[in-house]
């Protein structure tokens, strides 16, 4: 047990909204132990970018973590080479130029399909009409994983997310994590021939190229679902709604003076859909005044860093013109996430502005409340809109 101050923590209120806990941390207790979470925290922003980087003390192996445990031993979860050799691997199907010349025309045609649709109903909630359904449709493509419904797509993710942040050890929590990671298994094994026979430039494809032994192709391929559907869903939907309740800077990105980039950078700054990433301490280590022992859990708060005071100017404030080089939404060290790219290009080259060209006149729908939830991960549970259907 490291000697890092105790802060305690309202888990409920915590997932509500944990920014006014993780400010009062940065100014009081910038690296303190949670009980709650049953971890120590790193809450500034460079203290996690320099101390992420330094793997030979927190090393993102762990044997007995939730993640290896419920969904196996991916690559998010080794450190070094091994880490490295899986990473490579998989870069193929999600490398800036597989995402240009693949990857954009194939999400912009399931945005385009998903709008004719949806664009004559005048109203929806679009967490479940546009953000999911898109997300999981280019994830399915980006994976391989072709045969699955994007309902399942979804509802697998979820479970697994939960599963992995179930620090309280619901056991129905954990069941459905277990049903989902089956139902991922039995998919893979349907789309194996498929792709031998036809070899394209999906996760499971390049991944069975490569001869990667198939614990750590499946391995990995939850954990490209975990991450891959929830936070291009959450970004998606929470971009939209952080320009409709900030119509200064729509107007911004619609005169040409901001990009649809810049909203997507500021809204994973403002909003990080990954708020935290867990590590397990390898030795002994002493760092700003904190002896931590091995063994020790610490969690890297990258929700906190990105609202980090001494980084950001008005860090609270959703403003699309600032400089977002400090944020680390993505991570900073060698985990940085693989999938980036592919993010970026669904949200900010395709999304966003799809949406809002064709879905004239959108603006909330102010009979129903917007809900946002999470502290590891964080994003809308809804997003109640009307536009003009005609």
């Amino acid at each position: 047990m490291s000697n890092a101050p105790h802060f305690d923590i309202d888990v409920p209120a915590f997932w509500a909204d944990p920014y006014p806990a993780l400010a009062k941390m940065r100014k009081e207790t910038p690296i303190a132990f949670v009980p709650q979470l049953g971890s120590t925290v790193f809450t500034r922003r460079d203290d996690i970018f320099t101390q992420e980087k330094r793997i030979d003390v927190f090393s993102s192996h762990q044997p007995n973590g939730l993640m290896n445990v419920l969904m196996g031993h991916n690559m998010m979860r080794k450190d070094g080479d091994a880490h490295m050799s899986e990473r490579q691997a998989m870069f193929p199907a999600v490398s800036p130029r597989t995402v240009r010349d693949t990857w954009v025309r194939q999400f912009q045609a399931h945005a385009d399909r998903i709008l004719d649709e949806l664009a004559p109903q005048g109203a929806a909630d679009l967490c479940k009409a546009l953000a999911l359904p898109l997300s999981a449709e280019c994830l399915k493509d980006v994976t391989g994983l072709t045969n699955m419904r994007f309902q399942d797509m979804d509802a697998w993710s979820q479970a697994m997310i939960d599963g992995i942040a179930n620090y309280t050890g619901n056991k129905e929590v954990e069941a459905r994590c277990h049903a989902a990671t089956a139902g991922i298994d039995a998919a893979i094994d349907d789309m194996i021939p498929v792709v031998k026979k036809h070899p394209n430039t999906s996760i499971l494809s390049v991944l069975l190229a490569s001869g990667q032994n198939m614990d750590s192709i499946r391995a990995n391929i939850k954990l490209a679902i975990s991450g891959g559907q929830n936070e291009p869903r959450d970004a998606i939907a929470g971009a939209t709604w952080a320009l409709l309740t900030h119509p200064e800077q729509l107007a911004l990105v619609r005169e040409g003076k901001a990009k649809w980039i810049d909203v997507f950078e500021e809204y994973a700054r403002w909003i990080a859909p990954i708020q935290m990433s867990p590590r397990r301490v390898a030795k002994p280590w002493t760092y700003g005044g904190i002896d931590f022992e091995p063994e020790d859990r610490v969690f890297f708060m990258f929700g906190s860093a990105n609202r980090d005071e001494a980084c950001f100017a008005e860090p609270d404030r959703f403003d699309i013109t600032r400089d977002t080089q400090k944020s680390i939404a993505f991570g900073a060290g060698p985990h940085y996430c693989a999938g980036a790219f592919a993010s970026r290009a669904m949200v900010a080259d395709v999304a966003l502005p799809s949406l809002f060209a064709r879905l004239k006149g959108l603006r909330l729908d102010e009979n129903e409340p917007v809900r946002i939830g999470g502290w590891a991960f964080r994003g809308l549970l809804n997003l109640p809109v009307k536009w003009d259907a005609g």
